[in-house]
């Protein structure tokens, strides 16, 4: 728990010493960034390969040069649960909490759990927050949230639809407004956070009102290797005639499935599909139909959540990098007002490239989910 310093640090406020270190725990890699109290970048650490020890030399280095101009440190946590649905001051039940919840995030909680250690290691008495992914979609009705499933299921076993990629939505929506000059109240954005990963979150007024990910990120569109929505009835199938086991079936929707099963280039890279039908593929180009199928019906889906669009927004490594994906997308969705410039288009980092006269702005928004943890952590610090 932090110790007498970290209680008065927080009295204080994150304007006492206005940097926050963002600890961006993934299930192989760490991403460690020191923001100013403009958001700019003034450090960072990159590990490619991280084996998840809280004790890594470098890390440990690092943190011992960030830590004196620090106000605190905010960790992303992939899962929440039912038990945190917005940002929390990291103490040792907060820690064990969130440990609780590893099954449901088998690949990624032990990993924040590390870097949340290796800075209570390193910096003692810096507060620390806790920031996840799901808690954005917290705010989810119950029509959108429910599953329908038998009642007591529902009640004895926590189930409902959490979403995923919070972080990166909730920037997202909000950074739209901005580029945009518009008051959030009222306005509908559906963010398309696009990378190996892959989710769309129905955003009105701030709030999330839908998204396509669930109970686990297997949920919605087609990704990198994992399937998205399949059938249930199917996987029952395969495990009740004995064409699969149980353990190969869970291998396969994470690991095989998605643009690495549909083309057969094993890393699920996009750019490998798309170059691959450049080349005559048929597979390849089959699988990226596919994709874009999913992508384009699940962007009107949450449209209609939240019963019209006034923003697209599209980010992650996808989202930003790939105007093929985002032309396609947009070649779909003229019903609903979307056009896009094919000039604009070609654009990397925020901007706007809308087609002329298009009743529907289609943005590209760098993820900066690093901005919405410093966001976070301030409001915490600054809680009474």
């Amino acid at each position: 728990m932090p110790g007498p310093e970290a209680a008065d640090a927080v009295a204080r406020g994150p304007g006492a010493t206005a940097n926050v270190i963002v600890v961006n725990a993934g299930s192989s890699s760490l991403k460690v960034r020191v923001l100013d109290g403009s958001d700019c970048v003034v450090d960072s650490l990159d590990v490619d390969r991280w084996d998840g020890g809280a004790d890594l030399p470098e890390l440990a280095r690092f943190l011992a040069g960030a830590g004196p101009s620090a106000a605190v440190a905010g960790h992303r946590v992939v899962h929440g649960g039912t038990s945190f649905t917005e940002a929390v001051l990291i103490d040792d039940t907060v820690v064990e909490t969130i440990r609780a919840l590893t099954d449901l995030a088998p690949l990624h909680q032990p990993r924040a759990l590390a870097g949340i250690a290796a800075v209570r290691q390193a910096l003692p008495d810096l507060p620390a927050v806790a920031c996840f992914d799901t808690a954005f979609h917290a705010s989810m009705p119950a029509a959108a949230a429910t599953y329908a499933l038998p009642a007591d299921w529902t009640r004895r076993f926590g189930l409902r639809r959490f979403g995923f990629h919070g972080l990166s939505h909730g920037y997202a929506s909000r950074r739209a407004a901005e580029l945009l000059d518009a008051d959030t109240a009222g306005l509908r954005v559906v963010t398309c956070h696009l990378g190996a990963g892959a989710s769309i979150a129905a955003v009105r007024g701030g709030r999330c009102q839908d998204t396509t990910m669930g109970f686990t990120p297997l949920e919605g569109l087609v990704m990198a290797t994992r399937s998205g929505s399949v059938d249930p009835g199917m996987l029952i199938w395969l495990l009740q005639q004995d064409k699969v086991r149980l353990d190969e079936l869970g291998a396969g929707l994470e690991q095989r499935s998605g643009l690495a099963g549909l083309s057969g280039q094993t890393s699920g890279d996009i750019l490998d599909v798309q170059k691959a039908a450049g080349r005559g593929d048929a597979t390849a180009a089959a699988a990226i139909e596919v994709y874009l199928h999913r992508l384009r019906r699940e962007i009107a889906a949450m449209a209609a959540a939240v019963d019209g669009l006034d923003v697209l927004v599209f980010t992650g490594g996808i989202g930003e990098h790939n105007p093929a994906v985002r032309a396609a997308a947009a070649d779909g969705l003229g019903f609903l007002g979307v056009a896009i410039d094919p000039v604009r288009n070609s654009a990397m980092a925020d901007a706007d490239i809308s087609g002329l006269g298009a009743a529907v702005r289609t943005l590209v928004i760098t993820a900066r989910e690093d901005i919405e943890i410093a966001r976070q952590c301030r409001a915490v610090l600054a809680a009474p």
